[in-house]
């Protein structure tokens, strides 16, 4: 290598800011090598609402190549890290082998679909970590209504126009919202479809958004009940089967839609690097770094970051931890070559927002809280400004959203083979 590279695995929301944070602050000193399974960024918080029609795919997919200037994006996904010998092994979409050498490497692989020890979750229920699974919903939605409409049963017809989501947490929650209004606006364009659609949101906590400001989760409950969503704390699924799902509460409920969001699981990679773990992240020191290998860092869904704000504890698998902690280990790598003073993640809760979809939505911006129109105001301030491109393309979807009526088709682009919920593939950082 003629100048010293960093390699960074993983273009969530902490390998994308460390690779445009390094690329402004040690562009000129180290060659910036992005290993990436997609060419793009994907922006999770808007995922919902490309299930709900709202926003179109592409989107909330931002470009690597044009986004990342003086950095190169290798499209592969990472299969072994040589510690000893500081090299990356990954495999092309080609199914081709190839390797990065490497004087710096940040491990920022991100998360995966947690899974729970309950028969039939595996098989039946879809998960929600991206946009195949986002393109997916949208058309499975579409053709249970189309299939409830043309139906005699009256038992068919329930269980097809019956949506059931499991997890009241931050994507959770907002799948079932803007669920439910996408399934209003399906069904008041059908009159030979008598049966309003259900959506069910359980989850084994004592309120939605458990994670979050108490005032937030109560606008939330409030918003989703008043739709009709069927909102079930305390409950959630022990069984699922090809017709339906068993509740911890002993009813059973006929289906054809079980959609798990119950969180994130670090990478499987991580456990395969033979490095020190806590709870599946990679343990490292505030600054980022791996224990015993200066030259390797970690941030991210893939790290047991400690929370400085909270001794004793790291910080939760999120966007806002994750971009900013990105944003640090470009800092620290920047350090090492003479760019600055390294320094310790800290990192103060600002607030949080939910879009609810329609005119709804939950904030809580420096701890004021938020409810209504003012809250999506700040929400969809909050998106544009967070996004790294296609803000006014985003934008100009809310508005035509807002001023002209959804369409609504099955594009049949991704089958549901395609998209288990068990899947070892490497994964965007979950946003918070």
């Amino acid at each position: 290598m003629t100048k010293p590279r960093v390699v960074i695995v993983g273009a969530g929301f902490a390998g994308y800011h460390a690779a445009k944070t390094l690329s402004r602050l040690a562009g000129r000193r180290a060659e910036i090598v992005l290993l990436n399974t997609t060419d793009y960024f994907l922006y999770l918080p808007l995922l919902p609402e490309v299930a709900a029609g709202v926003v179109e795919p592409t989107r909330i997919a931002v470009p690597l190549a044009g986004t990342l200037d003086g950095v190169r994006v290798v499209i592969g996904e990472a299969d072994r890290v040589d510690l000893q010998n500081r090299w990356v092994g990954y495999r092309s979409p080609e199914g081709d082998h190839g390797q990065l050498a490497y004087d710096r490497v940040v491990l920022s692989v991100g998360s995966v679909n947690k899974l729970l020890p309950i028969p039939g979750v595996t098989e039946y229920a879809h998960g929600f970590r991206g946009l195949p699974e986002a393109l997916y919903l949208h058309d499975h939605v579409v053709r249970q209504i189309e299939l409830a409409e043309v139906t005699d049963d009256p038992a068919e017809q329930r269980a097809r126009t019956t949506f059931v989501v499991v997890g009241a947490g931050y994507t959770g929650t907002e799948v079932a919202a803007h669920g439910q209004l996408f399934t209003d606006r399906l069904h008041a364009q059908r009159p030979h479809l008598k049966v309003r659609p259900r959506w069910m949101l359980l989850d084994v906590a004592p309120r939605v958004l458990p994670e979050l400001d108490q005032r937030m989760s109560i606008t939330a409950d409030r918003v989703l009940r008043r739709r009709g969503v069927d909102v079930r704390m305390g409950t959630s699924v022990s069984e699922a089967t090809p017709d339906g799902v068993m509740l911890t509460d002993g009813e059973y409920v006929p289906t054809c839609s079980l959609v798990w969001c119950v969180g994130v699981r670090p990478d499987p990679f991580v456990a395969e690097l033979g490095l020190r773990t806590e709870r599946g992240r990679l343990v490292v020191d505030e600054y980022l770094n791996v224990p015993g290998h200066p030259e390797v860092f970690a941030c991210g869904d893939a790290a047991a970051v400690p929370n400085l704000a909270s001794p004793g504890q790291i910080c939760a698998m999120t966007a806002q931890h994750a971009q900013r902690q990105g944003k640090l280990a470009a800092h620290n790598i920047a350090a090492s070559y003479g760019e600055g003073v390294r320094k310790p993640y800290k990192h103060h809760d600002l607030g949080w927002v939910v879009d609810l979809g329609g005119k709804d939505a939950a904030a809580n911006p420096l701890k004021v809280s938020l409810s209504g129109l003012p809250a999506k105001a700040v929400t969809r301030g909050y998106h544009l400004f967070a996004m790294p491109g296609n803000r006014a393309r985003v934008g100009a979807d809310w508005m035509l959203d807002a001023t002209l009526p959804r369409p609504s088709v099955q594009l049949g682009l991704v089958p549901g083979n395609a998209v288990p919920l068990e899947s070892e593939s490497p994964e965007v950082v979950r946003r918070g």
